[in-house]
């Protein structure tokens, strides 16, 4: 293959993408009155500013490149491949992100072009050697694209399970904390200001969204159920659930604390338990097809080699 031909389909790949940037431009609806007076013109939010300056800040460099691609017109089409824009966002809260589905549909745009560029690029090379026909070839460039968009997706989910994890294994050390801070004397939004300044961890993280929604005006049940709908924790919504109970009747708040951090020791334990036993059937597959045939030649080896020499 000459390097003339891997030159010309990366100056074709540029040109496309030039091209198809101009196009997107172009397309960018402007906005009508209507939507240049509703900044204006509609309520101010009542959240806190701390929560929106944490937002922003979150937002990554990926700012600039929703504003180059023309985004909103594009994630229009993208949205009918993937999941809706309303399961989106809540799977970018219980991942954490603090970004916008725009920003996660420019980086799956980001991830799909790169995928069909690497697909390209097989595809030009299997060209250049002439051992597979145009339709295989196309076949590649679209597959290339296509992982590169399911596994923008895939990493999502997997930073989902990967925070939901962590929450649960610091959430047994969080709870006695709360539970020490409420038995001194301390009231609930004094002891999570407490545990949210002294711990560190994802969870720390959502108590101090918590603190500062506390802070902005609401109170601390609405807080904690806002806190478990975002991240999706079966164990944090029950107690959200059960610090909700405990306030409105005045049952004793550390003991509830102390049993739900209990409750929650017996769920990883159980969790572990089932792990082991899938891991222990897991490890019989290198023991019967690797261990016991290399055991078995090395036993019938010998006997083999005494007859062939006997006879």
């Amino acid at each position: 293959m000459s390097p003339g031909a891997v030159w010309g389909g990366m100056a074709g790949l540029g040109l496309g993408a030039g091209l198809w940037l101009l196009w997107a431009a172009g397309r960018a609806r402007r906005p009508n009155l209507v939507e240049r007076l509703e900044p204006y013109l509609r309520p101010r939010t009542s959240a806190s500013g701390l929560l929106q300056e944490e937002a922003a800040r979150r937002a990554g460099p990926l700012r600039l490149l929703v504003q180059l691609m023309a985004l909103p017109a594009v994630a229009a089409r993208l949205e009918r491949l993937g999941s809706p824009a309303g399961s989106l966002c809540r799977r970018l809260d219980r991942a954490g992100r603090g970004e916008s589905v725009e920003h996660f549909r420019a980086r799956q745009l980001t991830w799909s072009v790169l995928g069909l560029a690497a697909g390209l690029g097989v595809a030009i090379l299997l060209a250049g050697a002439r051992s597979a026909p145009a339709v295989v070839l196309g076949a590649l460039v679209v597959l290339g694209g296509t992982l590169g968009y399911v596994a923008c997706d895939q990493s999502l989910a997997w930073r989902v399970r990967r925070r939901e994890e962590r929450m649960l294994a610091e959430f047994p050390t969080i709870a006695d904390l709360l539970a020490l801070a409420v038995a001194a004397g301390e009231g609930p939004a004094a002891a999570l200001d407490r545990v949210a300044h002294g711990t560190t961890g994802e969870l720390s993280r959502e108590l101090t969204g918590v603190v500062w929604a506390v802070r902005a005006g609401a109170a601390v049940p609405d807080a904690l159920s806002a806190m478990s709908a975002r991240t999706g924790c079966v164990p944090l919504s029950r107690f959200a659930d059960a610090v909700a109970v405990a306030l409105e009747r005045g049952t004793p708040l550390a003991g509830v604390l102390q049993a739900q951090a209990q409750d929650v020791r017996e769920a990883g334990r159980r969790a572990l338990m089932e792990s082991g036993g899938r891991r222990e059937i897991a490890m019989l597959v290198p023991v019967v097809f690797l261990i016991l045939p290399v055991t078995v030649m090395f036993a019938v080896f010998p006997s083999l080699a005494a007859l062939r020499v006997g006879f």
